[in-house]
C-alpha cells in the first residue's frame, strides 16, 4: 500500500509548525518563563533552540525521510533485536503520555471557548478570573467533559488522513492563529502597568538562573518544537522525495520561536498589569486572559479561544498520529481501528489527569524532563553515529542538488555528531541530580 504524503511544502511547514506552536507556546511557554527567571530563561531557551533543538529536528527529519516509516520502524533499521523494539516503543509511549495530559489542557481551552461564546468575561476581575479557573479545574465533570470533546475532535481529524485531515486543518488554522495573537499582543502591551511585564521579558537577570532552569529551557524547547516524541520523524516520512528538509525545518523553527516570543509578549505584560504572580504555573494563561478581555467586547475572546483551541488541536493530532502510525505499520490495524483504540486508551489516562492534579503534574514532568530528552538523544545518536555520513549528506542535499544544503552540511554534521549528543546527555543526567 502506498504511503500517504502531504500535498505541498506549505502543507508540510504548516503541519510541522502547527505541531510545534500549539499549546506549547501559548499555554506552557509563558508560565515556564514565569517560573524560571524571565528574560534570562528566554536567552537560554533561544540558545537551546538554535544549537540543540534544531539539530534534533533535522535528525528526526533525516530519519523519517530516509526510512519512510514510523518511529519504531526507523529505529529498527539501526538497532538489532530487542533493543530496537524496546527503544522504538519509548517515543510512542512518550507521545501517548503527552496526548493524555495535553488533551486535558485542550479541554480547558474548549471550556473557555464555550464560555466566551455564551457567557463572556465582561467585568471580570483578577480574583474572579482566578476563582473561575479553580472552580472549573477542580470540578469532576467539566474537565472530563472538555477532555472527552477535545480528544474526540482530535480523533476525527486524524481519521481523515494525512493530507485531507492533518494538512488541510493546519493550513487553515496557523495563519488565523498568528493574526489573533498579534491582536492580543497589541491589547496586552497597552494595559496599565504592562511595562513591568515587558521589562521582565527583555531585561535578563542571569542571577535568577539555576541548573534546573537550564534543563527546563531545553525541555521547553523540545516540548515547543514537538521533539522527542517522533512527530517530526513521522511527518517527515510523509514528505515527497524532492522536499527540502532544511527549508521545512528552518521555517518551522522560525515560526515556532517567533510565536513563542509573541505569546510571551501577549501574556506576560497582562500578568503584571493584573497583579498575578508570573510563577503561577499551568493556570497562568487561563487566569490572565479573561482579565485582558474584560471591557473589550465579545469578539476578541471568541476569536482568541477559538484560535487557542485550534492550536491545541494542531499539536494533539500530531502526537495522536505517532501512536496511530505505530499501530497501523506494526500491528496491522486499519487507520480507523488504530484511531479509536488510541482514543479509548488516551481517554482513560486523560481522565486520571483531569481529576488528579498529581497525575497531571507527573505526566507533564516525566515527558518534558525525561522521556522527550532521552528520545532526542537516541535520534541524534542514530543519525550522527549509526548512519553513514554520505547517506546523511544525500538526504540533506537531495542527492547533492541543493546548494544551500552542501554549504550548511559540515556545520550541521558537527552539531549532530558532537555538540547535540553531549549537551543533551549532560542535561538529561542533570535532571536526576537537580
Amino acid at each position: 500500500m502506498e504511503r500517504e504524503k502531504f500535498g505541498s511544502r506549505f502543507a508540510v511547514i504548516m503541519a510541522m509548525a502547527g505541531s510545534a506552536i500549539g499549546l506549547g507556546n501559548i499555554w506552557r511557554f509563558p508560565y515556564m518563563v514565569g517560573e524560571n527567571g524571565g528574560a534570562a530563561f528566554i536567552v537560554v531557551y533561544l540558545l537551546c533552540c538554535l544549537f540543540l533543538s534544531l539539530p534534533v529536528f533535522f535528525c528526526e527529519s533525516i530519519l523519517g525521510r530516509s526510512t519512510r516509516t514510523d518511529t519504531a520502524g526507523a529505529l529498527r533499521k539501526f538497532l538489532p533485536g530487542w533493543r530496537a523494539r524496546l527503544t522504538g516503543l519509548v517515543p510512542v509511549l512518550t507521545a501517548f503520555c503527552l496526548l493524555s495530559f495535553y488533551s486535558v489542557v485542550g479541554g480547558w481551552s474548549a471550556d473557555y471557548f464555550y464560555r466566551s461564546c455564551f457567557t463572556g468575561f465582561e467585568g471580570l476581575s483578577t480574583a474572579a478570573a482566578t476563582s473561575l479557573f479553580e472552580r472549573m479545574s477542580s470540578s469532576v465533570w467539566e474537565p472530563v467533559l472538555g477532555h472527552t470533546v477535545f480528544l474526540l475532535l482530535t480523533a476525527l481529524i486524524v481519521l481523515a488522513g494525512v493530507e485531507k485531515g492533518i494538512g488541510r486543518f493546519s493550513k487553515f488554522t496557523m495563519p488565523v492563529l498568528f493574526i489573533t495573537m498579534a491582536l492580543i499582543l497589541w491589547r496586552s502591551v497597552t494595559l496599565p502597568g504592562a511595562s513591568a511585564g515587558i521589562e521582565y521579558l527583555l531585561k535578563p537577570d542571569f542571577s535568577q538562573l539555576t541548573g534546573r532552569s537550564v534543563a527546563s529551557a531545553l525541555g521547553q524547547s523540545f516540548f515547543s518544537m514537538s521533539l522527542g516524541v517522533g512527530v517530526i520523524l513521522t511527518y517527515s516520512s510523509y514528505m515527497k522525495n524532492d522536499e527540502n528538509i532544511l527549508a521545512s525545518g528552518g521555517w518551522t523553527a522560525f515560526f515556532d520561536t517567533l510565536f513563542a516570543l509573541i505569546a510571551g509578549l501577549a501574556i506576560m505584560p497582562a500578568v503584571f498589569s493584573a497583579g498575578i504572580r508570573p510563577e503561577a504555573g499551568p493556570s497562568l494563561v487561563f487566569e490572565t486572559l479573561p482579565v485582558i478581555f474584560s471591557g473589550i467586547g465579545p469578539l476578541v475572546p471568541i476569536l482568541f479561544f477559538a484560535s487557542i483551541l485550534m492550536a491545541a488541536l494542531s499539536s494533539s493530532i500530531s502526537v495522536f498520529e505517532v501512536c496511530v502510525a505505530f499501530l497501523v505499520e506494526h500491528k496491522g490495524l486499519s487507520r480507523k481501528a488504530a484511531t479509536w483504540l488510541v482514543f479509548v486508551l488516551a481517554w482513560v489516562l486523560g481522565v486520571a489527569c483531569a481529576v488528579g492534579p498529581a497525575v497531571f503534574s507527573f505526566c507533564d514532568h516525566l515527558t518534558s524532563n525525561y522521556l522527550m530528552i532521552f528520545c532526542a538523544l537516541v535520534f541524534t545518536m542514530m543519525v550522527g553515529w549509526k548512519m553513514k555520513k554520505e547517506e546523511v549528506r544525500s538526504v540533506v542535499t537531495n542527492g547533492g542538488r541543493l546548494r544551500a544544503g552542501r554549504i550548511l552540511f559540515p556545520g550541521l554534521w558537527f552539531l549532530i555528531r558532537y555538540v547535540a549528543p553531549v549537551a543533551i546527555a549532560a542535561i538529561f543526567l542533570s535532571n536526576f541530580l537537580l
